[in-house]
């Protein structure tokens, strides 16, 4: 299966389901086995997948891409060996960067459902229109990436946290920032977008917010 076919919901799947570590071996960058350069693909998939990772607070070092070629079988068991012994270091997923579990479950679950969004951004924002390594990476590592990010896919997120606790029950604005590691003014700006929108109502009887 060409590396390019491996989607973010894949990624996020696996950790959802309670995986260490993803890996992912594709071809060697401008050698691809079917002339569509779905490696460069992968890549970019990786460069985000871990740009996320990082906002739900997991270790991007958790997810690895290689490239290797069909005859490169000792090292493929070298690069295996090396991405176990860094997940042993790391710990168990969620455990080792000291989420509980039930917020990491959360999250995923959250961002596993904003996947259609995110590629749409990916193919309409984010696209790389040079083939090579280092625009991939350049552009991943750059302030406007930083900024795009947190403009398209991190306020999205958090308006999907908000959703999934007032899914529960209502809840407070200062009851939801405790529980989102967020400041009171941050929830604010999120429950003021989502009340215009019709997606949660405030009650001013209770002082909190509930789904619509």
């Amino acid at each position: 299966m060409c590396s390019g076919r491996v989607d973010l919901s894949f990624v996020l799947r696996a950790f959802r389901n309670g995986m260490d570590g993803v890996f992912i071996g594709g071809c060697h960058f401008n050698e691809c086995h079917y002339i569509t350069d779905g490696n460069y693909h992968a890549l970019g998939t990786v460069l985000l997948a871990k740009k996320l990772m990082a906002h739900l607070g997991l270790d991007p070092e958790r997810l690895r891409l290689e490239e290797l070629s069909a005859g490169e079988g000792i090292r493929f068991a070298e690069v295996m060996n090396e991405f176990a012994v860094s997940l042993k270091k790391l710990g168990p997923i969620g455990r080792g960067e000291g989420l509980d579990a039930g917020v990491l479950q959360r999250r995923l679950e959250v961002a596993a459902k904003l996947v259609p969004y995110i590629r749409l951004v990916e193919r309409e924002r984010l696209r790389v229109t040079a083939r090579s390594e280092a625009a991939y990476r350049e552009l991943y590592a750059g302030e406007e990436m930083d900024r795009l990010f947190g403009e398209l896919i991190a306020d999205k997120l958090a308006v999907g946290e908000i959703r999934s606790l007032l899914g529960a029950g209502p809840l407070s604005t200062a009851e939801m920032a405790k529980r989102l590691g967020l400041s009171p003014s941050e929830v604010a700006r999120h429950v003021k977008a989502s009340s215009k929108q019709g997606l949660v109502t405030y009650d001013v009887g209770s002082s909190r917010y509930s789904l619509a």
